[in-house]
C-alpha cells in the first residue's frame, strides 16, 4: 500500500465508524470516567467524552478530548461545564463542595490546574509549577491541593504511550541536543502545594527523590511511592515512604518485593492502603492489598476474594472499598481492616465495568457499600450505574444511537477456557460475526505480558467494527502472566515470556479448530507492546499463521535492553543477563528464527516510542526481507508506544484490514 491511502475505501470507513461514536463537532458526551462524587452525594463530576474534531489523542477508553461535566445522579440530567479546547481531567471536589479542581491543557500541552466555582460558575486558571501535572488531591480542610509534578521531559507510562512530554521553548535551538546520563539534565517528579487563600504553588519536595505517586496521609504528612533515581526504569524497585508537610523529610516505611501502586491514605493517616503486584508496566498494577500501620510500620496482608486488587479507596477508618479482577470476572469488595476480611459487593463477566485503563469506580454516598460506575459489555454500550443497597440503578445512558444500532448487528461474544498442555486453565474471549463458523479469526494479544483483556465495547474500536463486519471472528486470550490469576499465575512469566504461555495461544486455537468455531487455515495474530513480540514470536514457532501484524514489538531482546527505557523489565522477565550467549535474551528473540517464518508480516512501529525503540521493529522486518518473507514496516513519525492519534488511527485500521483481506480473505 502506498503512504498516502487517505482514499482507500477502508480508511474513509474506519473514519465513518468512529465519527457515529464520536460524533465531533456536536458537543454529545460519549461516555463518561474518572467520576468524583460531590460532598452531598446528589451530583457526579466526571471527565466526558465531547468530540471537537477526528484530529488529535484517542485514548485506549475510546474518547478524544474531554470536559469538565456534572451529572445530576436522580435524573441523570448532564451538563456540561467547560469548552475546551484541549482536554480536562480529574475532577475533584474541595471538602465544602464549592470548588472542583482539575486538570486542563487547554493553555498548553502540559496538564494545568484550574479551579471551577460552583457558586459563581468562574473558571480561572492557577499558577503552574515547573511541570505537568499528574495527579491533584484535596487537603482535608480544603485549603491546600496537592500536585504531583512531572518535571518537562519525563516519560509517560507505556499505557499512556512511552513518549517524553517536552515544554514548549522558543528559545531553546534546534541543534541543541538531547544528554541522557547527567544527573542534572535528568527530569524529576516532584510534590507540589497550592495554596489557595495565597494563590500560590510551592515545591514540598525536592529533586533527587522522585515521586511516583503522592496522597494526603492526615493533615501533616504526605504517603508516597518513591525512588532515589527519577529514570522510568527506577519505577521497578520504587519503595513507600512518609514524608513531613513541614520540612520535606522522608523515611521509608515499606519496601516491597515486587512494584507499588493503588496507594490510599485513611482519613486519619493511621493506616495506609496499597496495591503490591508483580507489575511489567507502570500504571497497569493488580496484585495484593497491603496495610500498613504508620506509627508501627506493621504490614499486615488481608483477604481479598481470591482477587488481584486495583483500586481501592477508604470509606471512613474501618472499610475499604475495592475493584478486583479474578479470572474473567470483574469484581466490587469490601474489606473490613478490623477483622482482616472481605465480602463481595458485585461481580461481573460479559459485562464489566470500565474505565480509562482498569475498572473505574466513586465511592456514592455515607453507606460503605454504595458505589457509582459505568458498566458495558462488548455489544451493550456504556450505561452510567448508581449501586445503592446491594441494587444497580441506571442514572444515564451514554453512547451514540448510530452506532449502538450498528454495533448490535455484527455478531455476538463469549467467554471460552481451555487446558493448555500442562492442564492449566487458560481463559480469553471470543468475539463471532453472524453466521456459522468455521469463521478466519483474528488473535489479539494483549501487551504486558502482566495485563488482561476485559469486556470492551466494540462501538469504541473502529478495527473491531470493520473485523466483525467483514465476517472475521476476534481471539482475545488471556494467557497465563494475565492479571485476574492471583499472583502466582501472574508470575508464571516471570523468567519464561516466550516459554509456556507460547502454547497457551497455540492450545487455544488448536481448541477453536477442533469446535468447528475458527478455520485453521485462516488465521491472524496481531498485538501491541508484548502483544507485539508475541506476534513476531509465534510466527517462529509454529506454521499456521497467514498474517502476522505485530505493534511496537520487541524483536531482540539484546538491542531491546540497551535501546528501551526499562532495561529492568527485560532483566526481571527473562531473569537473565545479555552478556549470556546462552541464555533467553538470544533464545527468546525472534530475530534469531528467521528462518522459520513463513508469515507474511506487517510490522507498525511510532519514531517516538522510548519503550520498544523503533529498530525493533526495523530488525525484524529487514530480517525477514532478506529471508525472502512478504513484509512490510509501517513506522508513524509521532506515534509512540502503539497507535493513539487521529487520523493515524484510521490508516493503521485500514492497512491491517488491507494485509487481512490480501493474505487471509474472510470470504472464500
Amino acid at each position: 500500500m502506498a503512504a498516502d491511502i487517505r482514499e482507500h475505501p477502508e480508511f474513509q470507513r474506519a473514519e465513518e465508524v468512529t465519527a457515529a461514536w464520536l460524533r465531533p463537532a456536536s458537543g454529545l458526551v460519549t461516555t463518561v470516567n474518572q467520576l468524583a462524587l460531590s460532598p452531598d452525594g446528589r451530583t457526579a463530576a466526571a471527565a466526558a467524552a465531547v468530540c471537537d474534531a477526528l484530529a488529535g489523542g484517542l485514548k485506549r477508553d475510546g474518547t478524544s478530548s474531554t470536559r469538565l461535566t456534572l451529572i445530576d445522579l436522580a435524573s441523570g440530567a448532564l451538563d456540561v461545564l467547560t469548552e475546551g479546547p484541549g482536554s480536562d481531567t480529574e475532577p475533584n471536589w474541595s471538602p465544602d463542595g464549592r470548588l472542583i479542581a482539575y486538570l486542563s491543557d487547554r493553555e498548553a500541552d502540559a496538564g494545568g490546574l484550574r479551579i471551577f466555582d460552583m457558586e459563581t460558575g468562574t473558571d480561572r486558571p492557577t499558577p503552574a509549577p515547573e511541570g505537568f501535572i499528574e495527579s491533584v488531591e484535596w487537603s482535608s480542610d480544603g485549603k491546600s491541593i496537592l500536585l504531583g509534578v512531572a518535571g518537562f521531559g519525563s516519560d509517560l507510562a507505556g499505557i499512556q504511550g512511552a513518549v517524553a512530554v517536552e515544554a514548549v521553548d522558543a528559545d531553546r535551538p534546534s541543534w541543541m541536543p538531547v544528554v541522557e546520563g547527567v544527573a542534572d539534565s535528568e527530569p524529576w517528579r516532584t510534590l507540589w502545594v497550592y495554596e489557595l487563600t495565597t494563590d500560590r504553588v510551592r515545591q514540598l519536595t525536592p529533586c533527587g527523590l522522585n515521586i511516583w505517586r503522592g496522597v494526603w496521609c492526615g493533615p501533616r504528612r504526605i504517603a508516597a511511592i518513591c525512588s532515589d533515581q527519577p529514570e522510568e526504569n527506577a519505577w521497578y524497585e520504587a519503595d513507600l515512604r512518609l514524608i513531613e508537610l513541614d520540612t520535606g523529610a522522608a523515611c521509608v516505611l515499606f519496601r516491597p518485593k515486587d512494584q507499588l501502586a493503588g496507594l490510599a491514605a485513611a482519613p486519619s493517616g493511621a493506616t495506609i492502603a496499597v496495591v503490591e503486584a508483580v507489575c511489567s508496566d507502570r500504571d497497569i498494577t493488580a496484585g495484593d492489598i497491603r496495610l500498613i500501620d504508620v506509627i508501627s510500620g506493621a504490614v499486615t496482608c488481608p483477604e481479598t476474594l481470591n482477587a488481584d486488587v486495583v483500586h481501592p479507596f477508604w470509606r471512613g477508618e474501618q472499610h475499604l472499598l475495592f475493584t478486583a479482577l479474578r479470572g474473567p470476572d470483574t469484581l466490587l469488595g469490601l474489606l473490613d481492616t478490623k477483622v482482616g476480611s472481605s465480602r463481595e459487593l458485585w461481580r461481573g463477566r460479559e459485562r464489566t465495568i470500565s474505565g480509562t485503563i482498569f475498572p473505574e469506580i466513586a465511592p456514592l454516598g455515607r453507606h460503605p457499600d454504595d458505589v457509582l460506575f459505568v458498566a458495558e459489555s462488548f455489544f451493550e454500550p456504556p450505561a452510567l450505574i448508581a449501586f445503592e443497597g446491594g441494587q444497580e440503578r441506571e442514572v444515564r445512558r451514554l453512547g451514540t444511537e448510530q452506532t449502538t444500532a450498528s454495533v448490535s448487528s455484527l455478531g455476538s461474544a463469549r467467554d471460552v477456557s481451555w487446558s493448555a498442555p500442562d492442564g492449566l486453565e487458560i481463559h480469553g474471549w471470543l468475539l463471532t460475526p453472524p453466521g456459522q463458523g468455521p469463521h478466519p479469526v483474528v488473535m489479539q494479544i494483549h501487551g504486558g505480558p502482566v495485563f488482561y483483556t476485559p469486556p470492551s465495547y466494540v462501538g469504541r474500536s473502529a478495527f473491531a467494527q470493520l473485523a466483525l463486519a467483514s465476517g472475521y471472528a476476534l481471539f482475545q486470550p488471556n494467557p497465563r502472566g494475565s492479571m485476574g490469576g492471583g499472583q502466582h499465575f501472574a508470575r508464571r512469566v516471570y523468567g519464561d515470556m516466550g516459554g509456556a504461555d507460547t502454547q497457551d495461544y497455540l492450545s487455544g486455537l488448536d481448541a477453536l479448530e477442533a469446535a468447528g468455531v475458527i478455520d485453521g487455515n485462516r488465521i491472524a495474530v496481531t498485538g501491541a507492546s508484548y502483544g507485539g513480540y508475541m506476534s513476531c514470536w509465534l510466527t517462529t514457532q509454529d506454521q499456521r499463521f497467514a498474517a502476522s501484524i505485530p505493534v511496537a514489538p520487541t524483536s531482540n531482546w539484546v538491542s531491546d535492553r540497551f535501546t528501551g527505557n526499562v532495561p529492568t523489565f527485560c532483566d526481571l522477565f527473562l531473569d537473565d543477563r545479555p552478556d549470556n550467549p546462552t541464555g533467553r535474551y538470544f533464545s527468546r528473540s525472534p530475530i534469531h528464527y528467521l528462518d522459520r517464518v513463513r508469515t507474511p508480516t506487517l510490522s507498525v512501529c511510532g519514531a517516538k516510542d522510548k519503550i520498544s525503540h523503533p529498530a525493533q521493529a526495523l530488525e525484524f522486518h529487514h530480517g525477514l526481507r532478506l529471508a525472502g518473507v512478504d513484509s512490510v514496516l509501517v513506522t508513524y513519525p509521532e506515534e509512540g508506544h502503539g497507535v493513539r492519534t487521529m487520523p493515524t488511527f484510521f490508516d493503521y485500521s485500514a492497512r491491517l484490514m488491507a494485509w487481512l483481506s490480501s493474505h487471509m480473505p474472510a470470504k472464500r
